[in-house]
C-alpha cells in the first residue's frame, strides 16, 4: 500500500469545542480523524468511551471509573449479545447491522461533529469523497488489562468477559467504518494498544504472546471484513513482531522516542513492508518537547530512523513509499497551544517529505 508520507493522528485532543477539533483535523491531516475529547466528560476517556452497551459494564460517575459486574446471572445479557453479534457478522446477511454496539453522541461528541461537518460540506457541493479518513478503537488488550471486575481483578483474566470485549471492540470498529463510508474512499481503523509497551514485564507475565496475537487478529479481520484498513498504535517500546504476526496493515509507533527500536525487529519489518504493509512513524512528539521542534529538526530525525532500517537491509524506496506520519501519541494531555503546534508541524513535515521524494 503506497501511502507516501500520508499524515493522520491518534485520536485524543485537549479541546473542549468539538467543532474546533474537527476543523483542525480536516485542515491539517491527509486522513482526518474524529477527535476523542476526554476533557469534556468522563465518558470520553479511553476505555469508557468504548464501554457503551457491553454486557455488565458499569460506569461509576462518582468515583470516576468503570468496572464489570461479574457476580450476577449474566447469561441472558450474553445470549442477546452473541445473537446480535453473530447475525451482524454473518457474511450471508444482506445488511450487517452493528448498531447494537454503536457509540452514541453522549460517549463521543467528536464522531458526530465530524459526521456533521462532512455532511455539510457534501450538501454544499464543496466535498467529494475524501481520499482517506481514519477512525479508532481502544485495543482489546489494553481495555481488558486496564478495566477490572467488582473485585478489582483485570477483566482480561475472565475468559468469558474477555471474548465479549474483543467482539464488542470488533463490532464498534465495524460500526464506525459504516458511518464514515459515504464520505471516504479509504477508511483506516487504528486499534490503540498502549499497554503492549508493558508486554513481557513482570506485571503481565501471565499474558501469553499467542493469545495477544489471536485477539488482535480477530479485531484486525473484523476491520478488514468491513472494507477498512487495520492499523495498530502503540506509543511505547514493544515486541513489534507481535503486530506484524497479527497481520495488521499499518504499524504505528513512537518514532520520536523509540525510533531505533523498530530496527531490532528488522526481519519482521522487512516482511511487513514486502507484503505491502505500512510503517506509521510517530515522529511528532506529544510532550513539552514539541516546543523545541521544527519541521526541519523532525525531518532530520525521521531520516535518521529510516536510514537505521536501511542499514539493516531494508530498501529505502520501500520504506518511503509505505510510510505515514503521525504524532507519537494522542494530544489529549497537552495544552491547547502545544496540541495546535503538533498539528501544524505535522502538516509542515508532511509537505516537506512529499516534496523531497516527489510525491
Amino acid at each position: 500500500m503506497k501511502t507516501q508520507f500520508l499524515s493522520t493522528a491518534i485520536g485524543s485532543m485537549p479541546f473542549e469545542e468539538p467543532d474546533h477539533a474537527v476543523d483542525i483535523s480536516l485542515k491539517c491531516l491527509d486522513a482526518p480523524i474524529w477527535p476523542q475529547l476526554p476533557r469534556i466528560t468522563l465518558l470520553e476517556q479511553m476505555e469508557i468511551q468504548y464501554s457503551e452497551n457491553i454486557p455488565c459494564a458499569v460506569v461509576d460517575a462518582e468515583k470516576k471509573r468503570m468496572y464489570f459486574q461479574t457476580d450476577g446471572d449474566y447469561s441472558e445479557q450474553f445470549a442477546e449479545f452473541y445473537e446480535s453479534y453473530m447475525t451482524a457478522s454473518d457474511p450471508d446477511e444482506g445488511t450487517k447491522d452493528f448498531s447494537a454496539m454503536a457509540i452514541s453522541e453522549k460517549y463521543s461528541r467528536g464522531i458526530y461533529a465530524l459526521l456533521q461537518a462532512l455532511k455539510e460540506k457534501g450538501s454544499a457541493g464543496s466535498l467529494a469523497k475524501l481520499p482517506w479518513l481514519k477512525v479508532q478503537s481502544t485495543g482489546p488488550i489494553s481495555f481488558a488489562l486496564t478495566i477490572v471486575d467488582e473485585n478489582k481483578r483485570a477483566i482480561y483474566y475472565n475468559e468469558e468477559f474477555r471474548d465479549v470485549i474483543v467482539k464488542s471492540i470488533a463490532a464498534k470498529s465495524r460500526w464506525q467504518i459504516q458511518q464514515f463510508r459515504p464520505f471516504a474512499e479509504n477508511i483506516i481503523c487504528f486499534i490503540d494498544e498502549p499497554i503492549l509497551s508493558a508486554f513481557g514485564s513482570s506485571t503481565y507475565v501471565s499474558v501469553k504472546r499467542e493469545d495477544v496475537v489471536s485477539i488482535l487478529s480477530e479485531v484486525i479481520e473484523a476491520v478488514r471484513a468491513e472494507g477498512g484498513i487495520p492499523g495498530i498504535h502503540c506509543c511505547g517500546n514493544t515486541e513489534w513482531s507481535i503486530l506484524v504476526d497479527a497481520g495488521v496493515d499499518i504499524v504505528n509507533f513512537d518514532a520520536f522516542e523509540y525510533g531505533d527500536t523498530i530496527s531490532i525487529y528488522a526481519d519482521s519489518v522487512k516482511s511487513h513492508l514486502e507484503r505491502g504493509g505500512v510503517l506509521a512513524w510517530g515522529i511528532v512528539p506529544t510532550s513539552e518537547k514539541i516546543r523545541e521542534q521544527t519541521a526541519e529538526s523532525l525531518e532530520k530525525k525521521l531520516e535518521e530512523s529510516m536510514d537505521n532500517l536501511v542499514s539493516r537491509g531494508i530498501d529505502k524506496s520501500l520504506i518511503v513509499q509505505q510510510a505515514m506520519i503521525t504524532p507519537s501519541c494522542g494530544t489529549g494531555s497537552l495544552t491547547a497551544d502545544d496540541a495546535e503546534k503538533v498539528f501544524s508541524l505535522m502538516a509542515a513535515l508532511t509537505r516537506r517529505m512529499k516534496e523531497k521524494y516527489g510525491f
